[in-house]
């Protein structure tokens, strides 16, 4: 079971330059209308700009998927 203290001990390992964008996903995953809609609005772009191609480096590739198998037609 996740606890907040387990939390808290993963975050101290968290490298200070992704804070932000840690700190963004917690508030992202508070209650709705808990916040302000422009705010919020505001907040999200903030964070896909920042986020936005932070895997440019490294992209995601999708492997070779393989054949098919050839199956009897159903009846």
């Amino acid at each position: 079971m996740v606890t907040k203290e387990l939390l808290k001990s993963e975050i101290e390992k968290v490298q200070d330059q992704y804070l932000g964008v840690l700190y963004r996903i917690i508030k992202a995953l508070e209650e709705p209308g808990s916040g302000n809609r422009q705010t919020d609005t505001a907040a999200w772009k903030s964070f896909v700009s920042e986020t936005y191609g932070s895997m440019a480096e490294s992209p995601i590739e999708r492997g070779p998927q393989g054949d098919f198998e050839v199956r009897e037609p159903f009846r």
